[in-house]
């Protein structure tokens, strides 16, 4: 499994004083959905604020994410599920959207908690989801990156 050797994600952090908004991509809802609320519990559980902004899909979750943080937010959980078809269309959106999102991340300097899946099938989604039964939580993994590199820029920059 693709989570051997993953930092403990359900470890406590503090996220008192940060502002962190999730965006997340509207296609494969239950997994999406999934994604969110794992996200959302981190959230909470640390102390954080946060909103939810839905985006069309995962090509999307770039631009609004460096809106978001070029507003005012701290970090930013970008959430999204692109499976492969049978066109390269997986290939471009995948790209485009782990591309964008690393470059939001540099060009603002605020983090970006990358909850993108893609993905073979749906069931290897259904896995990573969070949800009751899955093996795995990325909407959990990636708030929880997000938060603790936004505490590590605030403690580098003083």
């Amino acid at each position: 499994m693709s989570g051997a050797g993953a930092p403990n994600a359900a470890a406590a952090i503090d996220g008192s004083g940060l502002n962190v908004v999730i965006v997340a991509g509207t296609w494969h809802e239950e997994i999406t959905d999934g994604l969110i609320a794992g996200a959302q519990r981190t959230l909470e559980a640390s102390g954080a604020t946060w909103s939810l902004v839905r985006v069309p899909g995962s090509f999307e979750l770039p631009v609004v994410s460096k809106t978001a943080l070029e507003s005012g937010a701290d970090a930013v959980v970008a959430l999204g599920v692109i499976i492969r078809g049978g066109t390269p269309h997986f290939e471009y959106v995948s790209a485009a959207a782990t591309d964008g999102l690393t470059r939001v991340a540099l060009d603002t300097g605020k983090p970006v908690g990358f909850g993108v899946l893609t993905l073979d099938d749906e069931a290897q989604g259904i896995d990573r989801a969070g949800l009751p039964g899955s093996k795995e939580d990325k909407g959990e993994e990636a708030a929880h990156a997000a938060l603790a590199t936004a505490i590590t820029l605030r403690e580098l920059r003083g």
